[in-house]
Formats: C-alpha cells, structure tokens, sequence
C-alpha cells in the first residue's frame, strides 16, 4: 500500500508526463501533417496519441492526476535547459519534441508499474511504436 504522499507524487509524475507525451506527439503530428505533408506519418503520430490516451484511461483517473497537480509548487517550473529556447529550424523542433516524447513515454512505462502492470506493456509497445515511427520520420525531414 502506497503512502498518501507517495500516491500523489506518481499521480503527478503521471500528470505531467501524460501532458508532456502528448504535447510532444501533436508537434510531431503537426510536422508531419504541415510541413512534411505525409498522411501516413500524421495518421501514425495521431493513432500513438489515442492509444496513449487509451492506456492512461487504464493508469489512472483523470480527477486523480487532476487533485495531485501543483503547478504553483512544482520544482521544475523554473528550471531550464541551456538549449532549450534554441531551434534552427524544423529539423531540431522535430528532435526536441520526439525526444521529449519518448523520455515522457518511458517516465509513464516505469511508473505505470506500480500503478498497473497491464498499462506498463502497453505503454512499452507504444514505446517501441514511437521509435519506429521515428526513424521513418527522420529519414523524411532531412
């Protein structure tokens, strides 16, 4: 049995890492979709964004994530990475973003674990998904 505290802070690991997956995905889509005008790649980046919504419906409860969030306390909120304001162009947007998607997608995979082992698996298929999804994209945007 998780403490209270302990419970709150993986809901809000979920939180922000659910939040930070799927602003990731719809750059990527949007990318694919706008910039890249590939159909296929914009359905793949779409379908991974509903399947992870899919998976969090099985992790946890929205009202769960919802009560656990601190924006206002949050310790990273200040923080930021030296490169972080630096793009480019298209290419290091892209980067960033599928970066940002698969760190986050891994995050909801370990925790998950905790929480639910059936969403670990799935989280962890989506991962793989992404990956390949990735490397077909990358071939496309340079």
């Amino acid at each position: 049995m998780l403490s209270k505290n302990t419970a709150s802070g993986i809901y809000r690991i979920i939180d922000a890492n659910a939040n930070r997956l799927k602003e990731g995905l719809r750059v990527c889509e949007e990318v694919a979709r706008f910039i890249l005008n590939d159909r296929v790649l914009s359905r793949q980046f779409k379908a991974v964004r509903h399947d992870v919504d899919a998976a969090l419906a099985g992790l946890a409860g929205r009202r769960q994530c919802l009560d656990a969030r601190d924006p206002a306390g949050d310790q990273g909120r200040t923080l930021h990475a030296a490169g972080e304001l630096k793009r480019s162009g298209v290419t290091d947007v892209f980067s960033a973003n599928i970066q940002r998607v698969k760190e986050s997608i891994r995050v909801l995979e370990e925790f998950s674990k905790i929480v639910n082992k059936a969403c670990a698996l799935r989280f962890k298929d989506l991962r793989y998904r992404v990956y390949e999804i990735e490397k077909r994209a990358q071939r496309l945007i340079r």
